[in-house]
């Protein structure tokens, strides 16, 4: 198999590529951790169901998706979080838990010194709604080194610290 040559990359345009293995790869993996711990997989349907108006009235405020929507709801089999992303998890975390929401809410980058369970999931929803705006696929290496730890510690708050090892080689 060959190998590409990929010496042309800039380190801006890599520290775009690592941070969007992080926020894509790792991150959503962290996440799962807590979903599942709060939504086990063998009660998920169970607690679609007996969530459905709360769930009904998420998707008339479009937090829910069309697409998301037939992941919590398939023509066939059950919901399984392996395939929700993120914004999936992350809105039913927040609207369907008794999980209190970080200090500034969801929708702000929380304190670095915040390191409660709701703030790491705004943390990595913050991060990963900003690395959607980078149109040009290239990051500064002084935000990519304070967001890196800022999103490595929150996901190896959530996912333990084999994912947080996970971090360490891939930033490297």
């Amino acid at each position: 198999m060959a190998t590409a040559d990929i010496s042309h990359v800039s380190e801006e345009e890599e520290n775009y590529l690592r941070m969007n293995l992080l926020l894509t790869g790792i991150s959503p993996r962290a996440v799962r951790v807590l979903f599942d711990n709060e939504f086990h997989p063998s009660c998920l349907e169970a607690s679609i169901k007996q969530d459905m108006g709360k769930l009904l009235d998420l998707k008339k405020k479009r937090v829910i998706n069309a697409a998301q929507w037939n992941l919590l709801c398939p023509r066939s089999g059950t919901p399984n979080s392996s395939s929700f992303d993120v914004t999936l998890m992350v809105a039913l975390l927040r609207n369907l838990t008794n999980l209190p929401p970080p200090a500034g809410g969801y929708d702000q980058l929380p304190s670095s010194t915040d390191t409660t369970t709701t703030a790491d999931l705004a943390r990595i929803k913050y991060f990963r709604n900003q690395l959607a705006h980078y149109d040009d696929g290239k990051i500064k290496s002084t935000l990519f080194i304070a967001a890196w730890d800022d999103i490595s510690g929150a996901v190896g708050r959530l996912g333990g610290p084999s994912m947080e090892e996970e971090c360490s080689e891939l930033k490297t």
